[in-house]
């Protein structure tokens, strides 16, 4: 009962901070770095070596812009000191143990403690509730059978904020048919699990899912892809962007002028390549230091992610600043022998504006070689001319990513299944290239 109510005091006071005056959320946002800094320097070990090392002190971080003062901390930096960043303090048999997916071949392990389970509980409603999500909605959501113990048993008993799991490793027909019993207010999900599930509903001719609105992340599927679902069923789509490692970052509300960001549970920076703070409207790196992990803290942690910062200010009133959009994955960024570097979104571009479009039920670009692509099509029971089908693809890709005059080779292949990641997302684009 008391977990329960400390989950919903959280809420409460977040709810409340979206609407904070900037200078007062400023304000609290450099007081809970101050704790987090002087914390990690004090009880972490290895955060204690970084700062000797560096010679800065806890006094020396005021503000997040001095965080510039401190490096960037990557993913293999932390498995290869995982001891060394769980806090003194904690004991890590009472802590509660999460993994990446480690989709992009490096699973990161990571440790909270009680009150911090309950925070993220709390960060991840206040995006929904903000979309307008109620006490009883009945919520199913579409994911890995991983999350499906993340209920907390008084919320599963009473139905308040419950979400219903929905195995994402069941087939096509399986989810829908549950999602139909359900009756679901909101539908939430992988981006890709729901745009497989809206094919298959548009082409079995169901209109009995009919959900309020619909929660989409985890992954990028591209504005087509989510204005598809959201045609399908009928529904407005809200994007989230969240990790494992430090829940909900940045979340659609119902205007969507962008991604307002957590900063009141976190600083989110944007890096270009030398580490530097890129300008409004420019690409950079998502860094993020948490102000809520104590367990383990989490400072300049390089998400891996590419993001775009914005300065416009949404009209919903919450005065939780904006970032634009996530391109993807920096290591899922797609490097080509003339030097271009690629966005997944370009690719997910190049696929949904060609002029068989509909005919494809699923697709995942391997690229095998610097200069070379496998295209996996999987088109279902549609009747095609693979040849045909073929050569308008590869030129219709080679002319939207601007790749006409040089050595770049594309080869389709018409498959009738492309699996899941282990962790039960989609990946449309996989580089294996060295």
């Amino acid at each position: 009962m008391t977990n329960f109510l400390r989950t919903f005091y959280y809420l409460h006071s977040m709810i409340r901070r979206a609407y904070w005056n900037h200078d007062r959320l400023i304000d609290y946002q450099n007081k809970r770095l101050r704790k987090t800094i002087r914390y990690a320097y004090e009880h972490v070990p290895f955060y204690h070596r970084k700062f000797r090392e560096l010679r800065i002190k806890p006094i020396d971080i005021k503000t997040a812009k001095d965080l510039n003062k401190l490096p960037i901390i990557r993913k293999a930096e932390i498995k290869k000191n995982l001891d060394k960043m769980i806090s003194k303090e904690s004991n890590v048999n009472n802590l509660r143990k999460l993994s990446t997916s480690g989709s992009t071949g490096q699973p990161l392990f990571l440790y909270i403690n009680a009150v911090e389970d309950e925070f993220r509980k709390a960060k991840h409603l206040r995006a929904n509730i903000s979309c307008g999500q109620n006490l009883r909605d009945r919520w199913v959501t579409v994911t890995s059978p991983t999350h499906f113990g993340e209920i907390m048993k008084f919320q599963r008993m009473l139905g308040v904020y419950a979400p219903i799991p929905v195995s994402v490793f069941n087939d096509l027909a399986t989810q829908v048919s549950i999602i139909e019993k359900m009756k679901p207010d909101i539908l939430d999900g992988y981006s890709s699990s729901l745009l497989l599930l809206a094919k298959f509903v548009e082409k079995s001719g169901l209109e009995s899912i009919r959900p309020r609105f619909i929660i989409s992340g985890a992954e990028f599927v591209g504005n087509s892809s989510l204005n598809y679902i959201e045609k399908t069923f009928g529904a407005p789509v809200y994007d989230q962007y969240a990790c494992i490692e430090l829940e909900r970052i940045a979340w659609q509300c119902p205007q969507r002028m962008g991604y307002h960001m957590d900063v009141d549970t976190m600083i989110v920076q944007f890096v270009d390549n030398d580490g530097e703070e890129v300008s409004v409207g420019e690409g950079g790196e998502i860094v993020c230091t948490s102000l809520f992990n104590f367990a383990m803290p989490l400072i300049r942690y390089a998400v891996g992610d590419i993001g775009v910062p914005s300065d416009e200010r949404c009209s919903c009133g919450r005065t939780l600043p904006l970032m634009k959009v996530v391109e993807g994955r920096k290591d899922s960024l797609i490097f080509l022998p003339n030097g271009q570097v690629m966005s997944p979104r370009a690719f997910s571009v190049a696929i949904s504006t060609f002029r068989l479009y509909r005919l494809i039920e699923q697709f995942r670009f391997i690229q095998k070689k610097t200069g070379s692509f496998e295209i996996l099509i999987k088109v279902g029971n549609s009747v095609v001319d693979e040849e045909t089908m073929e050569a308008e693809l590869v030129s219709h890709v080679k002319r939207v990513l601007g790749l006409e005059k040089f050595e770049v080779n594309f080869e389709v292949k018409f498959v009738d299944e492309i699996r899941l990641d282990n962790s039960g997302k989609f990946s449309f684009i996989v580089s294996e290239a060295s």
